[in-house]
């Protein structure tokens, strides 16, 4: 096999037409070697070559014989001394932290952990027997791919609506998905997904973790997996179980073309990326990747002990943000999912834990500094979970300028209010304008508030409404996991019930839940399913259940396709009325020269809220007017007009309350467009002037504006 010594940059294995260039960074190994592998059930490698050089910490060589499909590891050579913070073992194949794709899953088993498992010293021992028939490995691809005349739709943040989606689990069951496809990235981009999703009305789908991830041994064990993927292990090869193929390049193209159906349908793309840990766990764990290649460079140790791991993140290790080479994986990584995939935004799990460069969370840190600098990465979308599980890690509303975040105070908020608890009037009306006292501080607007009821990580909304305890027995953990302090309550009767007068409640509430979200200020997320009743049968930490539990479910009932209907419905009146998606924050004054406040809120008499009304714990009911006129101007300075709206909302669980509606600017009556308790009800009924608002419901209006010709703009 002839090498060449070839160049440190890039990093990985880069094939340039001619042979296939290898560059791996390891600070402190003393050797490292290419192992290539003729196919994916090879016991052991046809050829094991040492690189020959080292340049800048980086072990390179370029082989003119290597083409793409060629399968490939390392093994790297160094210390075995854990108390030192390395573990080198050179006895285990390990998967590139830069493979384009990845093949076959890590095959468990005693070796491939470094250290003997059952050992009396534990990780203090040394196994020496060879993994290389159960490692995972990556590939070498041609990364040419037909984009034709993709681009991105560049939905402005104001107007963006996201669908929180799992790529296998939105088609595993859909009938009119062709069987071969279902569960892949070819099946989320066939037309039958793509229509349903035109029609929803969403404008992105966020899809949970779809870089190459491991499922544990211990879930394995049990006959479970890790089905939402936030364990990951290849920051740049797409997830192999989501691809219809096990052609390691057609796996990448069939991730591209899903990405570019997706946008010819004007869909953006947002990833769920997990870049503050990886899948080795803490010092216990196998050795996989980053651990056999530089343990002390990849992982933040344990300044006294570095043997032992420090974990923010509650996985078991925490990344080493504070390394420039790791620092440069992650900003490689996001720059080759925008560049090389065409990916448009990122959601960042467990975001606090990348802005910590000592202990405390620093959101001036070098991984924020070079995201606003960067010409590629500061102009898609960013979106933080801005928490971990470190001390002082709860962090909305303290993110930099650029970044939108998960408002986790929306959803608590929320949910308290439409559970009927008392006192929470105030923050309702923040929360739904926007949550300016979160964001306007730091010149953030009101989309830096990505608003939601439910995520992945929890009750699903069917499940919020008709279960007050989590039942997560099918995890095999006595119920143990899974958060207890969800908000939610049954509606008298815990789980699935015949009670017609229970479940009318139920979707009354589930409603009343997503008008709420879409017409509020901010960046509104669906939780797929939700506009359907998936349930979960209680399960509020899914992660695991790779199965019909977690997996929609299309075949609807009556009730269903009812909800499906209105949240259509909603999100229709979200995209034809620019009043919902403003660019800026409510300042309750008169703007662009109109002569009444923007925003007006009333209690049930139709008069203004008193000063005394927000405080008061029994009010559950109140009203909000936003003026319509000319709302804006957008990017090209052409004026946006809207409608005058008018929001009802009424937590009490017991009583029906006459809502006084104000008089409209012209004089002419309200039209009625929403009513969470008449499910799909015409609703177009004209001549309102006063209204009775169910218990648990909302109501929307509309007072209909002439639009100015172009001659008196």
């Amino acid at each position: 096999m002839r090498v060449w010594p070839g160049r440190a940059y890039p990093l990985g294995a880069t094939w340039d037409g001619s042979g296939t260039n290898f560059a791996l960074y390891s600070e402190n190994a003393t050797k490292v070697e290419l192992c290539l592998f003729d196919s994916a059930e090879a016991a052991h490698e046809s050829a094991r070559i040492a690189l020959p050089e080292n340049t800048d910490l980086v072990w390179h060589g370029y082989f003119p014989d290597v083409l793409p499909g060629q399968l490939y590891g390392f093994r790297v050579h160094g210390p075995y001394a854990p108390k030192e913070g390395h573990r080198f073992n050179p006895n285990k194949v390990l998967l590139d932290p830069y493979a384009k794709a990845a093949v076959r899953e890590p095959k468990w088993c005693d070796a491939m952990w470094g250290y003997r498992l059952g050992d009396p010293q534990a990780d203090l021992s040394f196994d020496d027997r060879d993994n290389a028939a159960h490692a995972q490995l990556g590939a070498v691809i041609d990364e040419a791919f037909t984009w034709g005349d993709d681009r991105p739709p560049d939905i402005p943040w104001n107007n963006t609506l996201i669908y929180e989606v799992h790529v296998k689990g939105f088609t595993k069951l859909h009938p009119d998905v062709p069987e071969k496809l279902r569960g892949t990235y070819a099946g989320l981009s066939s037309e039958a997904a793509i229509d349903y999703l035109k029609k929803l009305g969403i404008t992105a789908v966020e899809l949970l973790p779809v870089h190459e991830h491991v499922d544990e041994r211990h879930l394995l064990d049990k006959g479970l997996s890790n089905y939402w993927g936030y364990n990951t292990i290849g920051f740049f090869a797409p997830e192999n179980s989501y691809a219809s193929t096990s052609s390691p390049a057609d796996m990448v193209r069939e991730f591209k073309t899903m990405v570019r159906n997706l946008h010819a349908a004007g869909i953006e793309v947002i990833l769920d990326v997990v870049y503050n840990h990886t899948a080795e766990g803490n010092h216990l764990g196998p050795t996989l990747s980053f651990r056999g290649i530089d343990n002390a460079s990849y992982y933040r140790l344990v300044e006294n002990d570095p043997r032992y791991y420090i974990d923010f993140t509650g996985c078991g290790n925490t990344f080493n943000m504070r390394n420039p080479r790791v620092l440069q994986l992650i900003m490689d990584s996001l720059r080759y999912w925008v560049l090389g995939m065409h990916v448009d935004g990122f959601r960042f799990d467990l975001a606090s834990t990348l802005a910590r460069e000592l202990h405390e969370v620093n959101m001036l840190g070098a991984f924020f500094d070079i995201i606003h600098q960067d010409p590629v990465l500061s102009q898609v979308k960013l979106i933080a979970e801005p928490w971990d599980l470190g001390a002082g890690g709860y962090q909305v509303g303290n993110f930099p300028l650029l970044w939108s975040e998960w408002n986790g105070k929306y959803r608590d908020t929320m949910r308290h209010f439409w559970k009927g608890d008392g006192g929470y009037v105030a923050e309702f009306a923040t929360r739904f304008c926007g949550s300016s006292d979160l964001y306007e501080w730091s010149s953030r607007r009101p989309h830096a508030s990505v608003n939601f009821v439910t995520c992945h990580d929890g009750f699903t909304l069917n499940d919020l409404v008709s279960y007050d305890k989590k039942h997560n027995e099918a995890n095999a953990e006595d119920n143990r996991d899974g958060a207890d302090d969800n908000i939610s309550w049954n509606c008298g009767v815990e789980g699935p019930t015949d009670d017609p007068a229970v479940n009318a409640l139920r979707e009354k509430k589930k409603r009343s839940f997503l008008a709420t979200l879409f017409f509020s200020q901010g960046v509104p997320m669906l939780l797929a399913g939700d506009e359907i009743g998936h349930s979960q049968r209680g399960n509020n930490n899914a992660y695991c259940q790779d199965n019909e539990l977690a997996w929609l479910h299309w075949d609807f009932d009556e009730k269903q396709q009812a909800l499906l209907r209105d949240v259509r419905r909603m999100i229709r009146i979200f995209h034809e009325q620019p009043v919902f998606h403003r660019r800026r924050f409510f300042h309750g004054k008169a703007i662009h020269g109109a002569e009444a406040a923007e925003i007006s809120w009333l209690d049930p008499a139709g008069a203004e809220m008193s000063s005394d009304a927000w405080h008061k714990s029994f009010v559950r009911c109140l009203g909000v007017l936003l003026r319509g006129g000319k709302i804006d101007v957008n990017e090209r300075g052409e004026p946006i007009f809207g409608d005058t709206m008018l929001l009802l909302f009424n937590a009490d669980h017991g009583m029906t309350i006459p809502f006084t509606l104000p008089p409209t600017d012209g004089g002419e009556p309200w039209e009625l467009l929403l009513d969470t308790a008449r499910p799909e009800s015409d609703c177009c009924e004209p001549g309102h002037k006063s209204y009775s608002l169910e218990p648990c419901s909302a109501a929307v209006f509309r007072s209909k504006l002439p639009r100015p010709d172009e001659e008196s703009l």
